[in-house]
């Protein structure tokens, strides 16, 4: 019997290793059923949302859980079709991404999936051609599963998994169920592109609406460039918006007005043309984009850089058949999605709005301004035939009357009446030319002059002065004087611009009958004592040859004002 002992198990045995060979199988079959139902769960999942950042969120995550992956990443290629403009991780922490710093764009061996849009796996992604080094604070990673995401026909981005649990290599199979994943994820990314759009172009013709009726209502020019500013920032989640006009006669551009992320700040600061964003889309007529506004090596220029901002567009405000009136400025968040074709049509026919509030302000500033100059002919047509003769005929009746009153005071009171009439018949002389100096074609008056030359200064002072102007100065001021106070300006401001490091500006012009008083002050750094003072040597010797004076203040509150001021004696 002991023979046949061994002989009587082989039976046992054999029958042990088919059981344990069907367990194997009904295990596998199992844990592909479970894979498969897990597999149609995250397509649910993913296909139930219409949010792009969500879906987006989703599909990275679903593949991670279903390959058993620490950890996973989705990158979106960016329209140049080299790089990643959008990059989503799970696996890591937030502490751990802010130590990496800037996410990938597409370099090394995520870019070889760019290159050639087809499942890539790997033992040891260290050991590929394209692989080299992660950046400090990088976890390391090991085995590497990357898969294209397709939407219509078309590569939108591509799945990356590294490290899956337990020390063991991505196999065959987790490539299947992530190829088929990534279908499904097409799909749902078309569907949540497709909802976006719809969405989007609702609120574009609401924001429409909304602005068409502002135009025609007749809000201000400033009002409804804001409400354009504002709706544009909102509908393409921009963090700042800003609108920016051409400076007459310069290569320069000034923002007009701001919202959103540092607006008080941006809002008056003048953009030189050449150099950046908005001076490129102004210069060529057609919108200009960038992925990244703060760190883009095209545009250096101009006073204060975007802190933090990334993606941006910049479309000239006006038709292509005309030269832009200005540019609006939109930004996004670094890391944020760039600005796509999709969205830059919509945006050309809300600038085109813009553009026809600026035009339509204007053609309404000029009927006002002919309106004022009919109203100015018709006043001083009035003053001369009516007025005047009164007053004069009162004044000869007067003097008449002068010569029967027997009382020596009395008739000097009533003389004295008379030349108090001569008096104000010259005012009222003076008024009228005034009045009709425009109509007459005179030359640029005193206070075109000085608006313009405080409006260029805005460029050398990086903001717009601040200008109030009082009295007669176009019929009081005489040509030679109106000459020496405008030299006085243009000095006080070259020499605040080069000196004071001012943030505000003040300039006051007055002409009180008696004299012409130019103030011009700031909050800067005041004037140093000791300094090069040639600049005010020159506004002195100006005064003075014209019997007037320069007097320099230093307010307790800081800065410094400079009062310039010339008798007008030599009308009387």
């Amino acid at each position: 019997m002991g023979v046949d002992e061994p002989l009587s198990r082989m039976p046992q045995l054999r029958l042990d290793e088919l059981l344990e060979e069907l367990q194997a199988r009904i295990n596998a079959a199992r844990g592909t059923r479970d894979r498969v139902h897990s597999l149609l769960e995250a397509v649910v999942s993913v296909g139930r949302e219409l949010d792009l950042a969500q879906v987006l969120r989703r599909i990275v995550e679903a593949a991670a859980l279903l390959v058993d992956a620490q950890y996973g990443a989705l990158g979106v290629i960016g329209p140049d079709g080299r790089s990643l403009s959008q990059f989503l991780t799970v696996g890591m922490t937030q502490e751990q991404i802010a130590k990496i710093g800037h996410l990938p764009a597409g370099h090394g061996l995520l870019g070889e999936l760019i290159r050639n849009p087809e499942p890539l796996l790997l033992t040891d992604l260290g050991q590929h051609a394209a692989s080299y080094g992660f950046p400090s604070h990088h976890p390391p990673m090991h085995t590497f599963l990357g898969v294209p995401i397709r939407v219509r026909d078309e590569v939108f981005g591509n799945l990356y998994l590294t490290d899956k649990q337990g020390g063991q290599d991505f196999d065959a199979e987790d490539e299947a169920v992530i190829s088929t994943l990534s279908v499904a994820a097409g799909v749902a990314i078309d569907n949540a592109r497709l909802y976006e759009d719809s969405q989007r172009q609702q609120r574009w013709l609401g924001a429409n609406a909304e602005v068409t009726k502002s135009l025609l209502s007749g809000s201000p020019r400033i009002d409804v460039l804001a409400l354009i500013a504002r709706r544009a920032r909102e509908i393409t989640g921009a963090r700042l918006a800003e609108v920016s006009v051409a400076v007459a006669g310069t290569e320069d551009l000034v923002v007009e007005l701001a919202v959103g992320v540092d607006s008080e700040v941006r809002r008056g600061l003048v953009v030189p043309v050449e150099g950046t964003l908005s001076g490129a889309a102004y210069r060529a007529g057609t919108p200009v984009t960038t992925t990244e506004l703060e760190g883009d090596a095209r545009y250096t220029a101009g006073p204060g850089r975007y802190e933090g901002l990334g993606p941006a567009v910049a479309v000239p405000l006006g038709r292509a058949a005309e030269e832009a009136r200005g540019v609006l400025l939109l930004a996004r968040t670094a890391q944020e999605p760039v600005f796509t074709d999709a969205e830059l049509q919509p945006l050309l026919g809300f600038a085109g709005q813009a553009a026809l509030a600026m035009e339509l302000a204007e053609r309404r500033r000029d009927a006002e301004q002919l309106a004022l100059l009919a109203d100015r002919d018709r006043i001083a047509r009035d003053l001369h035939d009516l007025a005047i003769q009164r007053l004069f005929a009162t004044g000869m009746t007067l003097q008449s009357a002068a010569r029967l009153i027997g009382d020596a005071s009395a008739a000097e009171r009533v003389t004295r009446a008379v030349g108090d009439l001569d008096e104000t018949i010259k005012i009222i002389r003076s008024t009228i030319f005034g009045l009709r100096a425009h109509d007459e074609g005179a030359g640029p008056s005193l206070r075109a002059r000085a608006a313009r030359a405080v409006g260029e200064a805005a460029i050398t002072l990086g903001h717009p002065p601040h200008l109030s102007m009082e009295g007669l100065l176009d019929t009081d001021v005489p040509p030679h004087v109106a000459d020496h106070v405008m030299a006085a300006l243009q000095e006080a401001l070259s020499n605040a611009a080069k000196h004071a490091q001012a943030t505000r500006v003040e300039v006051t012009l007055q002409a009180t009958g008696e004299e012409v008083v130019l103030t011009v002050a700031d909050n800067g750094v005041g004037i140093p004592r000791g300094g090069r003072r040639s600049g005010l040597k020159n506004l002195t010797e100006r005064a003075q040859s014209l019997d007037g004076a320069l007097e320099i203040q230093r307010p307790s509150e800081g800065g410094s004002r400079l009062v310039w001021r010339a008798p007008l004696t030599h009308q009387k």
